[in-house]
């Protein structure tokens, strides 16, 4: 799960969707592409921004529900967490 996590994250646009949903969670994939091309002048393809969200959530760092026909995506830090104390913990120590 770890490796998941890492490659999740090594991509720029997909730290800038972690930014956006620890900024305000509970977005949908359309106010998440708004707030890409607004916030930070990425233009973005919706079709993009959702293999984006797909990597994010196969990582476990995003959920997916359904509120009416909307679909929203909830931030869970607790996998990057879990990754750091696996992996970063050992770095610090040793300072």
């Amino acid at each position: 799960m770890d490796d998941a996590v890492f490659r999740a994250i090594a991509d720029p646009t997909r730290r800038i969707l972690i930014d956006e949903l620890a900024a305000r969670d509970d977005q949908s994939l359309f106010e998440l592409c708004v707030r890409l091309m607004q916030g930070h002048g990425i233009a973005v393809s919706r079709q993009a921004v959702a293999k984006h969200l797909a990597v994010l959530e196969q990582a476990g760092l995003v959920q997916t529900r359904r509120i009416g026909r909307t679909r929203v995506h909830h931030l869970d830090l607790d996998p990057l967490r879990s990754a750091w104390q696996g992996w970063g913990r050992p770095l610090t120590e040793s300072e």
